[in-house]
């Protein structure tokens, strides 16, 4: 038996398959839906709270109580996003060194975001045990689609420290178009899942062929969703409170904590209703506090908030050649679709009525328990194919991004290609890998370097050849073998730099922009580096064969070295490239002498001349 479970930034779900369907199992209470919040009691040996008790503890002991973990999972010291992520939140997020993982303060005690997680998924696993009458120790967890090798690879350390064997990371919109029954709508389906839960958006979209459940796109942001929108009304809620108290102040935790509550809470009412009295007791000196919301207001203070998912919408359709109405369904996902102005922006962006049959809550969890059937057997004839978001490959001569592996290809996914070394006598090869669609590496973002050591070779004559494999749960393999000794080197990335993906947006963003600007300097590039091979050769067939020549084509040669020299330093391409041929031309007649010098000697050796 293997569970399937959200992970989720608010609320986490856990199920399996029984008699044939998913179900979604509830705790001891009869919740199936369990915070994703834990308190650490000031009594040191009492044991962490986990769910619904550690959630009653925030208006009370903010400071001691964790909740969003899942936006810290994989983040690294140093990230802009990163940190405006930790002042966001009431418990104390560590400052780490750059490119160091965060960890969570509380107390005296230092948390890393899997430890907290890890105690959310025992807390699971436990409800399972404890509904099944069985121990369950396999799983298949959920994760966004734009999570990176990091944030995927914390969730599976999150499993394994809360004693599960994780089978699959599952992209959420994956899970949830599982949970909606693709298949029903017959062979070459596609259909556009809309995903926005606490913490996270995804839009995903996928197609049935011939039993093939596969992503054709996905884009997303790991730091968008219900939770922004409780702080930009918190925000509101504040400066309403200072204008009836002027002196109140900076707020004290638990206040703060009772405003970010009330925002929440009046968020989730202003679904159903038009408006709502949102009340905040004793909010200063005594006295307590009460304003009337509606609707349009709380929606005039969501739409910048919400705004780019128009544009990630936009981006992948644009990425399939898909029209709107190419689509078969659009079917939206996370508690804070039930919103009507995101249900709204939704049929905007797609022209059509979304699809709302599906729990918004539970149509992830009961993906992951259908995921976990495929995994053990229970459920036949669907195969599931997800992509890479953003390309992988390494840096090449002259700063360039090699792409060994495009994005939006299908994974699990292996390619490779046969590099060389550089310099003459070089005897080792750094290989930076790299993510992302810029030209440059510089532009790209950095996954890691290695050294791989082969034997002492004349310029280009070492061979090294280089695999990326990227598994199903989106965990970058990358071998180095020099091809002469065997020598080889196998690094698994999934400790990553953490690539924030408002960051990853936003050089998505820039690939565009500077599209023909990255063109140019990538021809500017491959230009140097043929003037780089040109000049030493050039050196080198005078020595060999210069006292051939006359003293005019030596001054001719001189004069066309100099300018490729000068063009070389320069930023004009076209002066370049022009400075090139021109030395080509002007070396014709030695490249003529030494092509007849090698016929001959081929010819003496072989006893004809």
């Amino acid at each position: 038996m293997i569970l399937g479970i959200d992970l989720g930034t608010t609320n986490s779900l856990v199920g399996v398959m029984e008699a044939g369907f998913p179900v979604l199992l509830a705790d001891a209470d009869g919740r199936r839906l369990t915070p994703s919040v834990v308190h650490f009691p000031a009594n040191e040996g009492a044991s962490p709270l986990v769910g619904a008790p550690a959630a009653r503890m925030r208006l009370i002991e903010p400071a001691r109580t964790v909740h969003s973990i899942k936006r810290f999972m994989g983040a690294r010291g140093g990230d802009p996003e990163t940190e405006a992520d930790a002042s966001r939140v009431l418990y104390d997020v560590t400052r780490t060194p750059a490119g160091a993982p965060v960890r969570v303060r509380v107390g005296d005690r230092e948390h890393s975001p899997e430890e907290v997680s890890a105690l959310i998924l025992a807390k699971l696993r436990a409800d399972a045990v404890r509904s099944l009458g069985q121990d369950v120790s396999r799983a298949v967890v959920t994760v966004p689609a734009y999570f990176n090798d990091a944030q995927r690879a914390a969730t599976r350390r999150a499993g394994e420290l809360a004693g599960l064997t994780v089978e699959r990371i599952l992209p959420e919109p994956t899970a949830a178009a599982l949970a909606y029954g693709l298949e029903r709508l017959g062979e070459r389906s596609k259909v556009a899942v809309f995903d926005l839960g606490g913490g996270t958006f995804d839009l995903s979209i996928l197609e049935l062929n011939e039993g093939v459940f596969q992503v054709l796109a996905t884009h997303g942001n790991t730091r968008l969703g219900g939770d922004d929108l409780d702080r930009a009304l918190a925000r509101y809620l504040l400066a309403r409170l200072r204008e009836r108290f002027p002196d109140l102040g900076e707020p004290d935790p638990r206040l703060a904590a009772t405003i970010r509550d009330a925002a929440e809470q009046a968020k989730v009412r202003l679904s159903d209703a038009p408006e709502t009295d949102v009340e905040i007791p004793f909010a200063h000196g005594g006295e307590s506090f009460a304003v009337r919301l509606g609707r349009g207001d709380f929606e005039r203070l969501a739409k910048p908030v919400l705004e780019p998912i128009r544009n990630l919408c936009a981006r992948a359709l644009e990425d399939t050649r898909l029209k709107p109405e190419d689509l078969q369904a659009v079917v939206l996902v996370g508690g804070s679709t039930r919103m009507p102005m995101v249900r709204a922006m939704a049929g905007e962006i797609f022209r059509r009525d979304p699809d709302t049959t599906q729990h918004p809550d539970e149509a992830v969890a009961s993906g992951a328990v259908l995921q976990a059937g495929i995994l053990s057997g229970d459920v036949r004839n669907v195969t599931l194919l997800d992509v890479t978001p953003l390309s992988l490959g390494l840096e090449t001569f002259g700063g360039l991004m090699n792409v060994l592996i495009p994005r939006n290809s299908a994974i699990p996914t292996k390619a490779g290609e046969m590099f060389t070394n550089a310099a003459p006598g070089q005897t080792a090869m750094r290989l930076h890998v790299l993510q992302g669609e810029r030209e440059l590496a510089r532009d790209n973002f950095s996954l890691g370097q290695f050294e791989l050591e082969f034997e002492p070779a004349p310029r280009g004559q070492a061979r090294v050849g280089v695999q990326f494999s990227l598994d199903a749960d989106g965990i970058l393999t990358v071998l180095a073998r020099d091809t002469k000794t065997g020598r080889e080197r196998v690094v698994e990335l999934k400790s990553a730099v953490d690539v924030a993906d408002a960051r990853v947006e936003a050089m998505l963003a820039s690939s565009l922009e500077h599209a023909f600007e990255d063109f140019h300097e990538r021809r500017l590039a491959e230009a140097r580096l043929k003037a780089d091979e040109l000049l030493p050769a050039v050196k080198v067939a005078l020595a060999e064969a210069g006292s051939e020549l006359n003293e005019d084509e030596h001054a001719e040669i001189a004069r066309q070295v100099a300018a490729v020299e000068v063009a070389r330093a320069g930023d004009s391409l076209p002066a370049l490239q022009a400075a090139v041929a021109a030395l080509d031309e002007a070396t014709q007649m030695l490249a003529t002498i030494l092509i007849e010098r090698a016929m001959e000697e081929s010819l003496r050796r072989k006893g004809v001349v």
